[in-house]
């Protein structure tokens, strides 16, 4: 059951939809990826102004929540980034450091779950997989259009289910 006395949730991804992850990138061009490395540079990225607004615009009326597919080992990393920038605290919903399911089932497994006791108001997000399931699943989405599109970050979300 909804509660609807509850503010409606706002969910926002990290990664090129509030963070630039285009720095980091080339750990991904090459064979073998270096996952490790990657993620090792995510304190580094800068923030998105697109997106950063966005969510300050959110919060104004939504309880913010971040889901990400970046992966549980680096909940301290994206704590402190958050923080550095000034972003509303909010849950802060990864993945299980061995899942390696596509990002748009472990987000929308995710939504569904948060959607069972409170209204989510809009999914943000880059994904285009994500956001067109998301969508078809009934959640309002926003696709965040605003980064530089990476194949590599795509494959990794999608095939790989790295981020």
């Amino acid at each position: 059951m909804t509660d609807r006395t509850a503010r409606p949730l706002a969910v926002f991804d990290l990664d090129n939809t509030l963070a630039s992850t285009a720095h980091r990138q080339h750990f991904l061009e090459r064979r073998p990826r270096d996952w490790e490395a990657f993620f090792a540079a995510a304190p580094e990225d800068p923030p998105l102004a697109e997106g950063l607004a966005l969510l300050r615009e959110s919060a104004r009326v939504c309880e913010v929540v971040y889901l990400t597919g970046r992966p549980e080992r680096c909940r301290r990393d994206t704590h402190d980034w958050l923080s550095a920038h000034g972003l509303p605290e909010g849950r802060v919903h990864m993945r299980r450091d061995a899942d390696r399911r596509p990002a748009r089932l472990t987000k929308l497994e995710v939504l569904r779950r948060l959607a069972r006791t409170r209204e989510v108001r809009v999914l943000v997000d880059d994904d285009a997989l994500v956001c067109e399931d998301a969508r078809r699943a009934g959640f309002t989405v926003v696709r965040a259009d605003w980064a530089l599109p990476s194949a590599a970050l795509r494959d990794a979300q999608e095939r790989q289910g790295r981020t």
